[in-house]
C-alpha cells in the first residue's frame, strides 16, 4: 500500500502508518513477541519494527491494548475494596475499643488455636502436581488464610506434610507474602500423626456421608489438590486406606442442577472455596447461605429459589 498521498512535507498515511507501526512494536516488544518477517519494511531500520505492520501485529497489539485496559480495572477495583476495607476497619476499631483490626484478627485466630474448631490442608497428596497446578494450589491457600484471618468465628488451621524443600513449600514461600508470619501450624507430620483416628473427617465429594454439622473437637481435612489434579474417588481411597471418617457438603441436599451449555455439575470445589462454605456455616448455621458463598454458579449448581 505505498501509493502517493503524502504532502510537501513527508506528512500523511505512510507516516501514520509508520507511526502506529513504533506503538505496536512497543507493545510488541512487552509482550516479548517479535514482528513477522513478513512485516519488515525499509523503515525498520529506522524504527525498529515493521512498517507498515501486518495486521496480525496489529491483532496482537489491539489484544495487548485490552489486556492493560482490564488490569487497570482490576487495580481500580482493587483499591476500592481496599478503601472499603480500611473504612470497616475503622468502624470495627470504633466498636472494639479503638482496638486495630489486626489485633482483634490476631486475638481471634489464638482463640481458635485452643477452643475452636481445626482444618488441615493434606499435602501429601500434592506431589503429582505440575508446576502450574502448585502454583495454583500456594494461590489458593493463601486466600483461605486471608478468608479465615477476616472470619468472626475462624478455625485453626495446619499445613500437614509440608516437606520442606519440596515444589509447594518453595511456591508458598515465592507467593505469599509474609507466609512465615501466618498464624498457622505447619509441619512435615501426617495428621495421623497428630490427631487421634475417630477425631479425624476427611472431607471429599465422593463420600456417601453428608456433612451435617461442625463439631469444634473434630479436625477437618482437605486434599490439597487443584481441579486439574482431582482424579475421581482419589481422596476417599486416601481417607478409607488410613480408615478415616469421610463427609461431604451437601451441595446436592439443598442445591439444585442448572440447564447450562456444556451440561456440566461439578461438586469438587477448590480448597478455598470449601473453607468459605464451613466458614460461613460455621458463623451463620445455615447451610444455603453457607454453599451460596462457596459453590460458584460455573458448578453447575445454585439454591432453588435462583431458578425461580
Amino acid at each position: 500500500m505505498a501509493g502517493g498521498g503524502a504532502d510537501a512535507d513527508g506528512e500523511g498515511p505512510s507516516a501514520e502508518l509508520e507511526g502506529e507501526a513504533a506503538v505496536a512494536c512497543e507493545a510488541l516488544r512487552l509482550l516479548r513477541i517479535e514482528p513477522e518477517p513478513s512485516a519488515v519494511g525499509p523503515g525498520a531500520g529506522r524504527a525498529g519494527c515493521a512498517a507498515p505492520c501486518s495486521r496480525n501485529v496489529l491483532r496482537k497489539r489491539r489484544r495487548w491494548e485490552r489486556v492493560l485496559a482490564a488490569r487497570r480495572r482490576k487495580r481500580r477495583q482493587e483499591r476500592e475494596r481496599r478503601r472499603a476495607r480500611r473504612a470497616e476497619g475503622a468502624g470495627v476499631a470504633g466498636r472494639d475499643g479503638g482496638r486495630a483490626p489486626a489485633a482483634l484478627a490476631k486475638e481471634r485466630l489464638l482463640e481458635a488455636r485452643v477452643s475452636g474448631p481445626r482444618l488441615c490442608v493434606d499435602l501429601g497428596v500434592a506431589d503429582g502436581m505440575s508446576q502450574k497446578e502448585t502454583s495454583r494450589l500456594a494461590s489458593q491457600i493463601r486466600r483461605l488464610y486471608g478468608a479465615n484471618r477476616q472470619a468472626e468465628k475462624p478455625f485453626w488451621l495446619c499445613l500437614t506434610e509440608f516437606v520442606v524443600g519440596s515444589l509447594i513449600y518453595e511456591e508458598c514461600f515465592r507467593m505469599n507474602d509474609g507466609f512465615s508470619n501466618y498464624l498457622m501450624d505447619t509441619t512435615q507430620e501426617s495428621y495421623l500423626d497428630l490427631f487421634p483416628l475417630d477425631a479425624i473427617v476427611y472431607l471429599t465429594p465422593d463420600s456417601e456421608n453428608v456433612l451435617e454439622d461442625i463439631d469444634p473437637n473434630k479436625v477437618y481435612v482437605l486434599g490439597g489438590l487443584v481441579d486439574e489434579s482431582i482424579h475421581k474417588k482419589l481422596t476417599l481411597q486416601r481417607a478409607q486406606e488410613q480408615s478415616l471418617q469421610t463427609a461431604r457438603l451437601p451441595i446436592r441436599e439443598y442445591m439444585v442442577k442448572t440447564v447450562n451449555t456444556r451440561n456440566y455439575h461439578s461438586e469438587t470445589l477448590a480448597i478455598n472455596q470449601v473453607f468459605d462454605v464451613l466458614s460461613t456455616y460455621y458463623e451463620t448455621r445455615s447451610w444455603p447461605t453457607a454453599l451460596k458463598a462457596g459453590v460458584s454458579a460455573g458448578k453447575g449448581y445454585v439454591l432453588p429459589d435462583a431458578v425461580k
